[in-house]
């Protein structure tokens, strides 16, 4: 099961960017070399992109250029350390739409909450979040994968994991391994959704960066 990539075709349909604009951020290291993945197609070599991760770092780029320059761009960007080291309270979490109201209700405090959050704990919100918000996850097994992101994220000890949420027979699971991973599941499961640590993270970026500057 491989990773969702998307072609540079249409990344610069999709973005609006342009060419010259990819590879300037590519030589300015805005954009990591290793994402810039070459594969055979029909039609001879192609490039491809981590779709999540470049399409939120395209998004970071174009909403912080204006008042970061490429290089301090570049160094925000690439530098997770200092993110690890960010902890936001409750009440701005949801003030500035990172995390919604209906998770900070469920599984953290409230709207007037001052109590603070970790990087990794924010991570676990935006993941549960997101599968609330596309309908997938209901708010029993919101429980179950915020429990599991609680308790067995921690294991990595700063490794990528990705996490599948698969159903078979209507019973849900959520399985974390370490990234990149190739899971084979039988034709009885089906996989509902998979999301890895540094999608999660790179979406974060933009929104923290105001934190660091």
């Amino acid at each position: 099961m491989e990773e969702d990539l998307i072609s540079k075709k249409d990344l610069l349909d999709l973005t609006g960017i342009s060419y010259g604009q990819l590879y300037r951020w590519k030589r300015k290291q805005l954009i990591p070399e290793e994402w810039f993945i070459r594969k055979s197609t029909f039609t001879g070599q192609e490039t491809f992109f981590p779709k999540e991760r470049i399409l939120a770092r395209i998004h970071n780029i174009v909403n912080m250029k204006d008042d970061l320059s490429l290089d301090e761009l570049a160094n925000k960007l690439s530098d997770s350390s200092a993110y690890d080291k960010v902890t936001i309270a409750a009440k701005e979490l949801i003030e500035r739409n990172i995390v919604s109201l209906t998770t900070m209700n469920k599984f953290g405090g409230g709207h007037s909450s001052e109590q603070e959050y970790t990087y990794d704990q924010i991570i676990h919100f935006v993941a549960v979040d997101r599968l609330l918000s596309t309908g997938d996850l209901n708010l029993t097994e919101a429980e179950l994968l915020f429990r599991t992101l609680s308790e067995k994220a921690a294991s990595f000890e700063g490794k990528g994991w990705e996490l599948f949420f698969v159903r078979k027979m209507g019973i849900t699971s959520f399985i974390l391994a370490s990234a990149p991973a190739e899971l084979i599941f039988d034709e009885g499961v089906r996989l509902i959704s998979r999301l890895s640590l540094g999608d999660l993270r790179e979406q974060l970026k933009g929104k923290l960066t105001y934190k660091l500057i």
